[in-house]
């Protein structure tokens, strides 16, 4: 369905003034005149167009992603769509053409990497962590998408997820447990087994969305990190902010091999 609405809207754009000024500089060989309102170029004209075009911009930068930055630069409104063609045209190059088109254009991050998950470039936690390094700040956007295309590998998605931008874990969390709130448990178990550290975050950020699942949300960040003691007390303080009983909070503790002054301190008394 991405690839049938990209390639209508290729169409669409072509009969655009600026379309046609890049079909005129791929190839001086092809004429195409500025087409009316009424006109619309067909797909397969688009098409060939796009790929002669992206064609002629790598045999002059020679670099596919130095010719996507450029394409982007001066039409980003039809990155994707030459995202598109780029896969099909170099596949081998897909790392180099995603890290390219996200840091030019990193507006259009979901639909890119909605795009190269479908056409099977690579694996979707691949695709992913190569997302997420072009531009971090979307890797919201990154893990919804990927989540949206395979939710089959949200265990996957988010472990990548978390390791290749562990700063932005609780957001992670917070993002894919919206989606699927029936999956909280699993996604907190796999960012916790991924990256321990961040329990007090990723239950910070669960219990203001969450608040009614303030019991299954500590304990499963209190068991998934009995081993690091110094954790399991911030998560605990955490969770004593957030409006958990001290009576659950001591419980969830003694479960997880505390002892009484650890508790006591955790708890601040």
């Amino acid at each position: 369905m991405l690839r049938t609405l990209s390639l209508l809207s290729s169409a669409v754009l072509a009969s655009h003034v600026s379309f046609v000024a890049m079909a005129q500089d791929a190839s001086s060989s092809d004429s195409i005149q500025p087409s009316t309102s009424s006109n619309v170029v067909a797909v397969d004209e688009s098409n060939h167009f796009q790929t002669a075009f992206l064609k002629r911009q790598v045999e002059q930068t020679m670099s596919v992603g130095r010719a996507i930055s450029s394409i982007a630069g001066h039409y980003p409104q039809e990155i994707v769509s030459i995202v598109d063609i780029a896969l099909d045209t170099y596949p081998d190059k897909y790392r180099e053409i995603i890290f390219a088109a996200i840091s030019a254009q990193p507006a259009s991050t979901e639909e890119i990497v909605q795009l190269a998950i479908e056409k099977e470039v690579s694996s979707c936690p691949n695709i992913v962590q190569l997302a997420i390094k072009a531009e971090p700040t979307y890797v919201d956007f990154v893990v919804q998408a990927a989540a949206v295309s395979t939710p089959e590998e949200l265990d996957e998605i988010v472990r990548v997820a978390v390791l290749t931008q562990p700063d932005a874990a609780d957001s992670i969390v917070q993002t894919l447990s919206k989606e699927h709130p029936n999956k909280i448990v699993d996604i907190m178990t796999s960012a916790l087994n991924a990256v321990p550290f961040v329990g007090e975050y990723v239950v910070d950020a669960l219990l203001a969305v969450f608040p009614n699942e303030a019991e299954t949300v500590v304990e499963t960040a209190v068991r998934e990190s009995a081993q690091q003691r110094e954790q399991v007390m911030r998560i605990l303080s955490t969770a004593q902010h957030a409006g958990v009983s001290q009576e659950k909070l001591r419980e969830y503790a003694m479960s997880a091999g505390l002892d009484e002054d650890d508790v006591n301190s955790a708890l601040g008394n």
